[in-house]
């Protein structure tokens, strides 16, 4: 699985990336910016990303109009919803208009900072139809 992490505090993207390293290689993006010249390079080299993990506040844009030009690119490559990558928005806030306006926008899931590791890992497991096994911690 090819993940792309996109968030601008530091501490917020390591443990994203730690955590989810362990499924795949993660590529990191700190900006709107950066997360589509990443989006797009990964589809010019045939590679998409199958997840992106996408904060919803980022310095040069909002996470839901980083996610809004991500579906448009997809819709312009002829990509259908079931085969483009899945997003899952990450918040300090969940407050009804982010959360209504990062499904309207096509994300398949949203989750608040600070979150535990299974939950993350079993909304993956619920949006990639994977068979996640959650290492239980004492």
């Amino acid at each position: 699985m090819r993940i792309l992490v996109v968030d601008d505090d530091v501490t917020s993207q390591t443990v994203m990336m730690k955590t989810l390293c362990e499924f795949g290689e993660c590529v990191a993006a700190s900006s709107g910016e950066e997360a589509m010249a990443e989006f797009n390079h990964a589809y010019d080299i045939g590679s998409p990303f199958d997840l992106i993990s996408l904060d919803i506040s980022l310095p040069d844009a909002s996470g839901i109009d980083v996610l809004k030009t991500i579906r448009a690119v997809e819709k312009a490559r002829t990509v259908s919803r079931d085969r483009g990558s899945r997003v899952i928005m990450v918040s300090s806030f969940s407050d009804h208009n982010r959360v209504i306006g990062s499904v309207q926008a096509g994300c398949d899931h949203f989750i608040v900072k600070p979150f535990d590791r299974a939950s993350l890992l079993e909304k993956i497991s619920q949006i990639c139809g994977l068979p996640l096994k959650i290492k239980k911690t004492i």
